[in-house]
């Protein structure tokens, strides 16, 4: 019986995991869950799943919360706070943890399940793109377990030899290919994307994700945040990894091998799918998602990505070649121009313009500790906030 913890449990992810859970009691006991401020659903999910802890962003949520929980009968711990996240990330009950939650919040409760030595199932890339090799150091240190969630790192990870060691050419690897589906922008014309809505960008083709990551699959910082991602993950250079724009999204991503052979995991775009697969690991159980029917696909299309069209991604590539905090700063101004975007403040076209300048305006350093990732982080978005101020007016 594995016992789970769900950082952002009421998110896409958070939610689907439960669905997964849900058709093997036998399997899996959930111990904690957590959400920023969605108080009503986590409450749902409690009195559904019973765990013993559940953990929220504020005081007034964590007591909205318990007035919730009682109503129902439920008695299950409520905290709130960083260090209620790190405690049931950590906890000596834990067995698992899904680290879900979005962005630089979800950095310190996965850094504690890696030092707690948990089989860490990592849906928050921010977490590796933020803090690359202190985070991977920590892992290796404390011996836990780290399985990718996100779909393409899972199908380069189910393309991998089981021995994989983050040793590409030891492993014959000559490429990473990561595929992306383009988002609903792929055919608009360049010039019109200064006009584009939240709503249109939030309209996903394939994929029903959160807004936030939404937007980003619209701009490809998704697709650069994955880059930064994998390099940490396969211990590949920028050089190995390579971006295929697959607008249908039923191969996830592919590895090319020195003998030619490319091989590559397909599937129907349901996240159930890679979580089931990582719960399980090395077995495979059944997620609910529906069996792919190639014959009814038709067609697979393949397209090298338009750096013009999409240059955020240009500038994930950038942050990786430059190394130490960079990355940091990519992510901390993407957040927060993508919020100021969600928020109708800024266009849709000024988030690769507040990033650009946020990266290219401040210093980046050597990621010595996770102190001064955090400090990186701290002043990316002070100057994100103090540019979109400026185009906002």
């Amino acid at each position: 019986m594995q016992r789970i913890t769900i950082l952002g449990a009421t998110g896409s992810i958070g939610v689907s995991t439960l669905d997964v859970l849900a058709r093997h009691p036998e399997k899996y006991q959930v111990y904690a869950l957590s959400a920023h401020a969605k108080v009503e659903e986590l409450a749902e999910q409690c009195a559904q799943f019973r765990p013993a802890r559940a953990v929220v962003g504020s005081a007034a949520a964590a007591a909205r919360l318990s007035t919730l929980l009682r109503e129902r009968g439920l008695a299950i711990q409520v905290e709130h706070g960083e260090a209620a996240l790190c405690s049931i990330a950590s906890s000596a009950d834990v067995d698992t943890v899904m680290a879900a939650i979005v962005g630089a919040a979800g950095l310190a409760p996965t850094l504690a399940a890696a030092r707690a030595g948990k089989k860490i199932l990592l849906a928050n890339k921010e977490a590796l793109v933020m803090s690359g090799q202190l985070f991977m150091d920590a892992v290796h240190e404390h011996g836990a377990t780290l399985l990718p969630i996100d779909s393409e790192h899972n199908a380069i990870f189910q393309s991998l030899p089981h021995s994989y060691a983050r040793k590409p050419a030891a492993a014959g690897v000559a490429k990473i290919l990561l595929t992306a589906s383009g988002g609903p922008f792929l055919n608009r014309a360049v010039e019109t994307l200064e006009h584009v809505t939240p709503d249109e960008a939030c309209k996903h083709p394939n994929w029903s994700m959160g807004r936030k990551i939404s937007v980003d699959s619209a701009t490809m910082m998704n697709k650069g945040l994955e880059v930064i991602e994998a390099h940490w993950l396969f211990g590949a250079p920028a050089s190995l990894i390579e971006v295929v724009i697959h607008p249908q999204s039923v191969i996830h991503s592919m590895v090319s091998y020195v003998d030619g052979s490319v091989i590559a995991e397909l599937g129907n775009p349901d996240m159930r799918t890679p979580i089931a697969n990582a719960l399980a690991f090395p077995e495979r159980i059944e997620s609910g998602v529906a069996q792919l029917d190639l014959t009814s696909i038709g067609t697979l299309q393949f397209h090298k990505p338009d750096f013009a069209r999409f240059p955020c991604l240009a500038l994930a590539f950038e942050s990786l070649d430059a190394g130490g905090t960079a990355p940091a700063l990519l992510n901390a101004a993407n957040e927060v121009a993508v919020q100021a975007f969600l928020e109708r403040r800024i266009g849709f076209r000024d988030i690769d313009r507040v990033i650009a300048r946020v990266m290219h305006e401040n210093e980046h350093h050597a990621a010595t500790s996770i102190g001064a990732v955090m400090d990186c982080d701290a002043r990316a978005r002070a100057a994100a906030h103090a540019i979109v101020a400026g185009l906002a007016r």
